[in-house]
């Protein structure tokens, strides 16, 4: 399978992985999947691509990576701890002064959430 550059995912290991946008299922009060489906399954994506690599991040530098709004970017670190999202460990920790209420978050993405995106371990 040869992959579009747009959809590889870039393994803690430092190996290369094609994605498969469209396996992700939401779900919510809310969530209309005609409307949703498509953008929350790209920014699952991103998010995983920028945090597959094992280091810190705030918010905020997500933010900028991704360019995702934050409250999106927490929702799908969150929802990477589901278990139907393959029950990944997203670690917290403060920055910096304990007043300034900044945190840090790394994704340790459990193989079922990379089976879950992972479709192709060819680059």
């Amino acid at each position: 399978m040869t992959a579009d550059p747009d959809t590889i995912l870039q393994n803690v290991d430092g190996s290369k992985a094609a994605v498969q946008p469209d396996l992700l299922d939401f779900d919510g009060a809310t969530y209309a999947p005609e409307a949703d489906q498509v953008r929350l399954n790209d920014q699952a994506l991103r998010v995983a691509r920028l945090m597959a690599d094992g280091r810190w991040r705030t918010l905020g530098e997500i933010e900028r990576d991704t360019q995702d709004p934050q409250a999106s970017i927490s929702a799908r670190l969150r929802d990477f701890r589901k278990d139907r999202f393959g029950a990944s460990t997203v670690e917290r920790r403060r920055r910096g002064e304990e007043a300034r209420g900044l945190h840090e978050y790394r994704l340790e993405m459990s193989r079922a959430t990379r089976a879950a995106l992972v479709t192709d371990r060819q680059p």
